[in-house]
């Protein structure tokens, strides 16, 4: 199971950008998934996460100029940012609870993770 990060970049305090992670792999069943992120010298935290139905929950922090979704069709995930501001500046990082098949057939069931995308939002 591999996740694949994309869409950061530098923007603007008031901009907005998007990120998105596609899901590869033997995949039976993406369940949860989630966007954190690390800023320098901070820890990686919950920035937003989504059931496979839809839900979602935010960090009090994005609430209102974050929007999270998925297509489950196309195993990707979305984190839609508006209002960026400075201190949303850091490496987000996608995370998936997957069931799979190992190369033998057997269903295993995980977590991973992306390689994270740098969002720099800054004048």
């Amino acid at each position: 199971v591999q996740l694949q990060a994309s869409g950061g970049g530098l923007v603007q305090p008031g901009g907005s950008l998007s990120v998105s992670c596609v899901v590869s792999g033997r995949l039976l069943r993406i369940n949860d998934m989630g966007w954190y992120r690390q800023a320098p010298g901070k820890q990686r935290e919950l920035v937003a996460s989504i059931t496979s139905d839809g839900n979602s929950n935010y960090a009090a922090s994005v609430k209102g100029r974050f929007t999270i979704s998925r297509d489950n069709a196309k195993n990707t995930l979305y984190l839609q940012m508006n209002t960026l501001r400075p201190e949303d500046t850091a490496v987000y990082y996608c995370n998936a609870d997957v069931n799979s098949y190992t190369d033998t057939g057997e269903m295993e069931a995980g977590y991973y993770w992306g390689q994270g995308t740098l969002v720099t939002v800054s004048s």
